[in-house]
C-alpha cells in the first residue's frame, strides 16, 4: 500500500510536468498535435510503468463509446487508437489552467450540461470534426463509475449515433483503475482495450444491449490478469 502511494506521488508529479510539456509542443506543432499526443500517451505508459494488451481490432467507425473507470482511459486509448480522436467531456475541464488547454488546444469538444442546446451544439460541433476526419470518443455513462458495474448510459452517444448514422464501435477498457485516485494509490498491472464489432444501429435496442455485452467482458475480466 505505502509502495502504491508513493507511485502515485510520483506519477501525479510526472503527470503534471508532461501536461504543461505536450501544451507546449502543441502549440509549437500546430499542423502535428496528434502525433504530439500519441508521443506524449505512449511516454506515460513508459514512465508509469503499466503494460497495454489490445484485444480486437479498431474498425472503421466515427464514434467510440467507452467505459470510463480512470483518468488512464483517455491516455491509454490516446497511445493506441490509430486514428485522430476527439473527446467529447464537459466544460469545465477546459477552464482548468494548463490542464484544460489539453483539451482546447487540439479542438476537443466541451459540453455544458445544463444548456438546453447543449445537444444541438454537441451536433454541430462534432459534423464538424467529422469534416476533419476525427473519431469522436465518448463516455455514455457521462462520468467515472466506481465498482465493476457500468453505470446507465446518458442518451448523448445514442442520439449522436442516430442523429448523424455513425458507425459506432464500443471499446472496454480493462483494469486501468490500477490508478485510484479517491484511494491516491497507483499499482503495477496491465491494462486492457477491448475492441468489440461495430454495433447495428438500426436494432431499437441497440444501445441498451451494447451496454449489456460491455458489462460482460467488465465481468469477464474481473479477476483475470
Amino acid at each position: 500500500m505505502i509502495l502504491s502511494k508513493i507511485k502515485a506521488i510520483y506519477y501525479f508529479v510526472e503527470f503534471i510536468i508532461s501536461v504543461v510539456l505536450v501544451v507546449f509542443f502543441m502549440w509549437i506543432f500546430k499542423n502535428n498535435m496528434h502525433k504530439v499526443r500519441r508521443i506524449w500517451a505512449k511516454t506515460q505508459r513508459i514512465l508509469g510503468f503499466y503494460k497495454v494488451e489490445i484485444i480486437g481490432k479498431a474498425k472503421d467507425a466515427n464514434i467510440i463509446i467507452v467505459n470510463h473507470k480512470s483518468m488512464l482511459d483517455i491516455v491509454v486509448l490516446e497511445d493506441v487508437y490509430p486514428k485522430n480522436l476527439c473527446w467529447i467531456a464537459k466544460k469545465e475541464i477546459g477552464k482548468l489552467p494548463i490542464i484544460g488547454k489539453i483539451m482546447t488546444l487540439p479542438k476537443m469538444i466541451p459540453v455544458d450540461r445544463e444548456s438546453p442546446r447543449a445537444i444541438i451544439n454537441l451536433l454541430k460541433e462534432v459534423k464538424d470534426r467529422l469534416k476533419d476526419d476525427r473519431v469522436i470518443a465518448i463516455f455514455p455513462e457521462g462520468t467515472r463509475a466506481k465498482g465493476n458495474k457500468l453505470l446507465k448510459f446518458q442518451s448523448g452517444a445514442k442520439v449522436l449515433a442516430e442523429k448523424l448514422n455513425l458507425k459506432v464501435q464500443p471499446v472496454v477498457v480493462v483494469g486501468s483503475d490500477i490508478l485510484d485516485v479517491n484511494n491516491f494509490t497507483f499499482k503495477n498491472g496491465t491494462i486492457k482495450v477491448v475492441y468489440m464489432d461495430v454495433v447495428d444501429t438500426t436494432k431499437p435496442d441497440w444501445y441498451e444491449d451494447t451496454r449489456h455485452k460491455m458489462q460482460e467482458i467488465l465481468d469477464q475480466n474481473r479477476n483475470v490478469d
